[in-house]
């Protein structure tokens, strides 16, 4: 893969990195610092790529493994309860943001994959280096989960994980 071609595939995947990693890591500046190490990093490695046509599933989980990497990092350095919660971006369903956003990582991460940027059961499962059985049903109680939480939006969302 030339340097031109890599670098447009680049441009064109960004807003889908940035959502995956957002998606995981519920704020913004350490969604772009995941996006860079993820582009660097596959940049390095751009020769491990077998077929260019797996390119954006390749890079996905590049990235989720540095969004999951940078979690770690963070766990040693920040108390979580200090951060403030997650804004919705504009235009999107703040009370939809708001459930997604405290959705456990395992239920949230296929819910943005699957919804949000339109991958297959089969490819989450890939990406995630799960059964399908096990991303079809995170994404089944996920949707339970959502729908009890948008349910029960009068009296606030409900932060207990069942």
């Amino acid at each position: 893969m030339t340097r031109e071609a890599f670098g447009r595939a680049v441009v064109q995947m960004q807003p889908s990195l940035y959502r995956v990693s957002y998606g995981i890591l519920l704020n913004h500046t350490d969604c772009a610092d995941a996006v860079q190490e993820c582009i660097l990093k596959a940049w390095a490695k751009q020769d491990t790529l077998r077929c260019e046509a797996f390119m954006q599933s390749w890079m996905i989980r590049i990235l989720i493994n540095e969004c999951y990497n940078l979690m770690r990092k963070r766990r040693r350095l920040v108390d979580l309860d200090s951060l403030p919660e997650p804004e919705a971006p504009p235009g999107a369903d703040p009370a939809l943001h708001d459930a997604i956003a405290h959705l456990d990582d395992k239920l949230r991460l296929p819910v943005v994959l699957h919804y949000m940027e339109g991958y297959r059961v089969d490819e989450i499962a890939k990406m995630l280096r799960l059964p399908s059985g096990t991303v079809k049903s995170r994404l089944m109680r996920a949707r339970a989960r959502l729908k009890d939480m948008l349910d029960d939006q009068e009296g606030g969302i409900s932060h207990a994980k069942k």
